[in-house]
């Protein structure tokens, strides 16, 4: 196969997949973006984390929040916990990497606050940790994962899954629904909120 053949090819997958995506997750994106307005309403705020690529869609979900998604409104507050290198690499050093975020969440996380946990394997120690660290504070939680959902989606109070095995087609499935949640949020709130 080709580079033309193979682009085309890989293109195909990935609107197959968003096309499932679409069918499938409807309901799970709309109940997270609930999840998300209904914090964001009573003044709480939103601490997304992942790693790697997932890491990404924390900052880029948290920038869309902060500064705005299409509608002018008043800023949001979310914070990516993986987007301090300082804090993640003097609490790895001090902590292991399995607590890089919870002890995060810890300090910034109160009640009725909102996690977004990103894991395409749904199986991120790390990840995990945040979500048992923010379940001690009361906090809500949103995971974004993969596969059959692994140990994450049933910690969830939202889980939305994208099912297949291939982590590339699991994170474009992830990046449209963060960017429908975020189209969600822009309707709910309004500017002059």
């Amino acid at each position: 196969m080709g580079p033309d053949e193979l682009a085309a090819h890989e293109l195909r997958l990935a609107a197959e997949n968003l096309a499932k995506v679409a069918d499938e997750l409807a309901g799970p994106v709309a109940r997270a973006a609930e999840i998300i307005i209904e914090a964001l309403q009573a003044g709480r705020k939103v601490l997304l984390c992942g790693n790697g690529g997932s890491a990404a869609d924390a900052q880029h979900f948290a920038a869309e929040l902060v500064g705005r998604f299409e509608t002018e409104r008043r800023p949001l507050p979310a914070v990516a916990l993986s987007a301090n290198t300082s804090n993640l690499t003097a609490i790895g050093n001090d902590y292991g990497f399995d607590e890089v975020f919870a002890r995060q969440v810890d300090a910034l996380g109160r009640a009725r606050d909102v996690l977004v946990a990103i894991s395409t394997s749904g199986g991120s120690p790390n990840v995990l940790s945040a979500v048992t660290a923010a379940r001690e504070k009361k906090m809500k939680v949103v995971a974004l994962a993969g596969r059959d959902g692994g140990k994450l989606a049933p910690l969830a109070d939202a889980a939305v899954v994208v099912r297949g095995v291939r982590t590339c087609r699991i994170q474009e499935g992830h990046i449209t629904c963060i960017h429908v949640i975020c189209r969600l949020v822009d309707e709910a709130i309004q500017p002059d909120e």
